[in-house]
């Protein structure tokens, strides 16, 4: 357990970036300052919200270890200025509508922890905008997770996955869409300890960048793997993945 450890609690910063969401902040934020693990840092970073967005940050600054409201170059380099500012020994996003699966999963997953831990993870629940559970993610977290993993697509989803902040680095702004598959496949590769926490970390909002924009998506994506794991393999891996996934959509209607 995470207290046996001679008395030692590692932080966590938990990193919301968000850009006129104000339909959605609240229930992140309160999400975050609701959890009962008694070690987080949290930080909040907004593009300059034109929105109710700012109004509804400034009611808990009392509970946000840094919070910046300013305009920005995209999603990937507000995320930048959020690990720029973290000081914790693990790093989470959770940006805009994203909220933990409970009010005790933090100190769940550090239920797992010892000092030699660079990466914990775990399952997510996806949510429609107004919260209400649509069901699991498609790609489910595999028993073991290696950088090779993510040869089958980004099988644990950037939410539900806690990493030592001293191996991550920032995201690369070249991809527009996939910079998250980027960092998170980075950070792997400097893993030496990977832990599966068997637990539901994230409720995820369905209809992300990456649902959104697919073509650009799967164009990064693929380049991202091919300079991870050669052109062909992933030529070839992308048939399979293809396949299961209009098996996946066949069965279920969504993605």
């Amino acid at each position: 357990m995470t207290e046996s450890i001679a008395g030692y609690v590692p932080r966590v910063s938990v990193i919301t970036v968000v850009f006129n969401g104000e339909q959605f902040i609240e229930r992140t934020i309160q999400s975050v300052i609701g959890q009962s693990y008694p070690a987080i840092e949290y930080i909040v970073i907004d593009g300059s919200s034109k929105d109710g967005t700012l109004p509804i940050i400034q009611k808990y600054t009392d509970r946000i270890a840094y919070w910046v409201s300013e305009p920005d170059s995209g999603l990937y380099d507000a995320m930048n200025k959020g690990l720029a500012a973290a000081t914790g020994d693990y790093v989470i996003f959770l940006n805009a509508g994203d909220t933990f699966f409970d009010n005790d999963t933090l100190s769940k997953v550090f239920s797992y922890w010892h000092p030699g831990v660079d990466i914990l993870y775990g399952e997510t629940l996806i949510v429609d905008d107004q919260g209400k559970v649509v069901g699991d993610r498609r790609l489910k977290a595999p028993e073991s997770l290696t950088w090779k993993s993510f040869r089958e697509g980004m099988l644990v989803c950037h939410q539900s996955i806690i990493i030592r902040r001293s191996i991550t680095s920032p995201y690369n702004l070249r991809y527009r869409i996939a910079a998250d598959f980027d960092w998170v496949l980075n950070a792997l590769k400097k893993a030496n300890c990977i832990v599966n926490t068997h637990t539901y970390i994230a409720r995820f909002v369905d209809g992300g960048l990456n649902k959104q924009k697919i073509p650009i998506a799967l164009k990064e994506r693929f380049i991202i793997m091919a300079k991870n794991y050669g052109l062909l393999p992933t030529f070839f891996r992308h048939f399979i993945i293809g396949f299961r996934f209009l098996i996946y959509w066949w069965r279920e209607k969504r993605f």
